[in-house]
């Protein structure tokens, strides 16, 4: 099994005038320490489950550029963008933009958009579920087509596009792997069978395993091969101060592992002390990846 660092929060002891140099050393660090993929959140706003709207709070697209210029090997996305944030064929060439200097490295995360809240208050789009959905799917095929040699027209119910021109291309081949963020059965899931390299469930879901049968039937309606996709999951990644907290962490990995689950990805607590990544590199990556 693999792991990925989400950072989610910039809100760091030094402030403002320091998250350069402190996300610097924070992404330097977790490619060193072996992770795969380094992620930070679409949102405007910084969100409930992690503190109050004021935290600072970096734009995903921006940061991940300077990321790539920070970095060598780890891949990079946006966990997830949220589809109404942006028009597709320019969300399309953002991808496009971070894999091409990144030299082959991004991945487009993304999902139908959650946060009513900070949508409202920057005045960004915010449709119902029901079309935030209808939207996802009409973006997944626009950035595919993009992705591809056609330049054809797109005529969607929601986007219309007159010529789908993209140059240069993405380095990624056939295009960046897309992951879909959300376990939902109907929709998410059937949408991850059908366009995704990757799904995004919680770790601590206790139906997890119910979610993933639900996904490889998904597949085998649209004629997918289950194993074709990467299973990935969110949840705390916490070793501890002093790593006191590596073996459950491990337990936890085996039982996920066990579920077909290939790659976990977290928040890291503490993480701008460097000193919970430089744990994870010594005593729980190493063991990870013989599961």
């Amino acid at each position: 099994m693999e792991l990925g660092l989400h950072v989610p929060d910039f809100t760091w002891p030094d402030g403002p005038q320091r998250i350069a140099r402190d996300l610097t050393r924070i992404a330097v660090a977790a490619e060193d320490a072996g992770m795969t993929k380094l992620s930070v959140m679409d949102h405007v706003w910084q969100i409930g489950p992690v503190g109050p709207p004021e935290m600072d709070m970096l734009e995903a697209y921006t940061a991940l550029g300077y990321l790539a210029a920070r970095t060598t090997k780890i891949q990079l996305l946006a966990w997830v963008t949220a589809v109404v944030y942006r028009e597709p064929g320019l969300l399309a060439k953002a991808v496009t933009t971070l894999d091409v200097l990144s030299e082959g490295r991004a991945w487009l995360g993304i999902g139908a958009a959650w946060n009513e809240e900070e949508s409202r208050g920057l005045g960004l789009p915010f449709p119902s579920t029901k079309e935030r959905f209808e939207r996802l799917e009409e973006a997944l095929q626009i950035c595919l087509q993009m992705w591809s040699d056609s330049e054809e027209p797109y005529q969607g119910t929601h986007y219309q596009l007159t010529r789908t021109l993209n140059s240069p291309q993405p380095l990624s081949r056939p295009h960046p792997p897309i992951l879909i963020g959300g376990g939902g059965e109907k929709k998410t899931l059937r949408l991850v069978a059908q366009y995704a390299q990757a799904c995004n469930l919680f770790a601590n879901a206790p139906d997890l395993g119910r979610k993933l049968d639900i996904l490889r039937q998904h597949c085998a309606d649209v004629g997918r091969d289950y194993d074709e996709i990467e299973k990935t999951v969110m949840g705390p990644l916490d070793p501890g101060e002093d790593g006191e907290k590596v073996d459950e962490l491990l337990e936890q990995l085996r039982g996920l592992a066990a579920l077909g689950v290939t790659h976990f990805h977290g928040r890291v607590p503490k993480v701008e002390s460097i000193r919970p990544l430089e744990i994870l590199a010594e005593q729980v990556i190493p063991e990870a990846l013989k599961f």
